[in-house]
């Protein structure tokens, strides 16, 4: 078993189950130019593997040591032009891809989405929500690349501070950066200026460790990506969001019963808030593991440490639960997306006949309830409750 070194990336656990034979010959395949530093790790149960490792190794999985050995053996070019050298298999379609048209699928899937959903307009003004991720750089290159020589289309990066030590400082960095680099401007806004508190303050004052972090981050940073983008004039706010992380928001509202909340996962942007802003997910019909490789493709940086707080969460069970899937069962996060949008369509249909706008009754911005969420987790953070660090 061997773990490989990047200058910038920092290394995280992981298990892998593939031979390490395999994975030096696909790595050598794909990434001739690449410089890599091989070193025998003690414990395949603890190996410290770089992101960019891992996520190559699990590429690789099916052309190497799944089913498709054979055909790979067989099949010398890319499937779609029939000329480029394979470096990519496709197994929900079984396609095998040269570099040139897997770059071009994943741009021509988000560019195919924006038309289908009507996601962008003419005059837009797009705030592209940029944490430092490999989801929103990928999407924040890719509308650069599409409208970024556009007049009547502008980008903005939007970036958050939640004020995660050890942790959003890399995120940060590289998205400043990477849109220095393109051209971009990046707007930054902090927890701390917003809601007068950060994550780590955050953490030790919630009530309860049985409230997850995601739940309070996650209502916060929605509400600052709302705010930056609102005071930089934007009519459109874009996230990064993959068809991954859309299935498994359906099955997070599924188990928990929020059924009303199904409808709102459905693609087609709706305009809410004071200034009627869209909010859009144009990398929705694009599975996460392909946009991490079109990320490593195209040569964007991207943070590759997790967020320390993330196993809170049921979402990292599902993730984990669909990708096993999926290993078996090439096409099944495709099929179960597609049911889900249908899904979720009939009940946007049905919800909003009998749903009125209604406005928080402190924040007076708009809310599915009485009291916004935002304000509800305001109210418990500032209930007078001892903090549980000082005990």
């Amino acid at each position: 078993m061997y773990s490989c070194q990047k200058q910038r990336t920092i290394q995280t656990k992981w298990l892998i189950g593939v031979s390490s034979r395999a994975i030096y010959l696909f790595l050598i395949k794909i990434r001739k130019k690449t410089v890599l530093v091989l070193s025998d790790v003690q414990s395949e149960k603890q190996s410290y593997l770089s992101f960019y490792f891992r996520v190559v190794i699990d590429i690789s999985r099916n052309i190497i040591e799944g089913n498709s050995t054979n055909a790979l053996l067989t099949t010398k070019f890319c499937t779609r032009c029939n000329d480029g050298e394979i470096i990519y298999h496709r197994g929900y379609s079984g396609e095998y891809l040269c570099r040139s048209c897997f770059l071009f699928s994943i741009e021509d899937k988000a560019k195919r989405c924006i038309n289908k959903y009507s996601m962008l307009n003419y005059q837009d003004k797009v705030a592209v929500a940029v944490s430092g991720g490999k989801d929103s750089l990928s999407l924040l290159y890719l509308l650069n690349k599409i409208y970024g020589n556009r007049d009547y289309l502008t980008i903005t990066a939007v970036t958050i501070d939640e004020g995660i030590p050890g942790y959003r400082d890399e995120g940060l960095k590289i998205a400043k950066d990477f849109c220095s680099e393109i051209g971009v401007e990046n707007q930054v806004l902090k927890f701390s200026d917003t809601f007068g508190v950060e994550m780590e303050e955050v953490l030790s004052k919630r009530p309860s460790e049985k409230i997850s972090s995601c739940s309070f981050c996650g209502t916060f940073r929605r509400r600052a990506i709302d705010l930056v983008s609102e005071s930089i004039g934007a009519s459109i706010i874009a996230t990064g969001h993959n068809l991954d992380d859309q299935l498994q928001t359906f099955f997070i509202n599924l188990l928990s019963g929020d059924v009303d909340r199904i409808g709102w996962i459905y693609p087609e942007p709706v305009e809410y808030g004071k200034n009627n802003i869209k909010k859009i997910k144009p990398l929705v019909e694009i599975y996460e593991q392909e946009l991490v490789f079109y990320a490593l493709q195209r040569g964007i940086p991207f943070q590759s440490e997790e967020c320390p707080h993330s196993n809170e969460s049921i979402r990292t069970d599902l993730r984990n639960f669909l990708n096993t899937l999926e290993i078996d069962r090439p096409g099944i996060k495709y099929n179960a997306y597609n049911s889900a949008v249908k899904i979720s369509k009939s009940l946007k249909m049905d919800t909003s006949k009998s749903q009125t706008r209604r406005k928080c009754l402190v924040c007076n911005r708009d809310s599915s309830s009485p009291i916004c969420s935002v304000c509800k987790n305001l109210k418990l953070l500032s209930d007078d409750k001892p903090d549980k660090n000082n005990n």
